[in-house]
């Protein structure tokens, strides 16, 4: 079966909480990592919260990117989902790790829809799994 996706998740640690805690600045990342993902963005929301952290979503044509901020932890939590043979979902996570200044960070990358084992990678390692992601419900 051809995959359906790709859904990279990414975890910043050790992040500026100044950084973390500037809608402006989520959002223009959230933008960046579209463009370098080669993705098309049709839309996007962001959300400050009191006293502290932004959410940022947009939705793709391929599927959706959201970027999650704690500033009083320094982490910041992403995930990019896309389907179709152009856009680059890994590319577009990861670039994410520079532009929020992680000092460290884990990456998880899921092959969507196979309906046999997903590939997953982890801190730039991989293996198979056995069988695909359940429902998590």
């Amino acid at each position: 079966m051809e995959t359906t996706g790709t859904h990279c998740m990414v975890e910043l640690y050790d992040c500026p909480s100044e950084l973390l805690n500037d809608k402006k600045a989520i959002t223009q990342a959230l933008r960046e990592a579209v463009d370098v993902g080669m993705a098309d963005l049709l839309g996007e929301v962001s959300h400050q919260f009191t006293p502290q952290g932004v959410t940022a979503l947009g939705l793709l044509s391929e599927s959706h990117i959201s970027i999650h901020t704690w500033p009083e932890h320094g982490y910041a939590a992403a995930d990019v989902f896309t389907c179709g043979q152009r856009a680059d979902a890994e590319k577009a996570c990861l670039y994410l790790v520079d532009a929020l200044q992680a000092n460290r960070h884990e990456f998880i990358k899921l092959i969507r829809g196979t309906g046999g084992p997903s590939r997953i990678a982890s801190g730039g390692l991989s293996a198979e799994v056995d069988e695909p992601v359940g429902n998590l419900a």
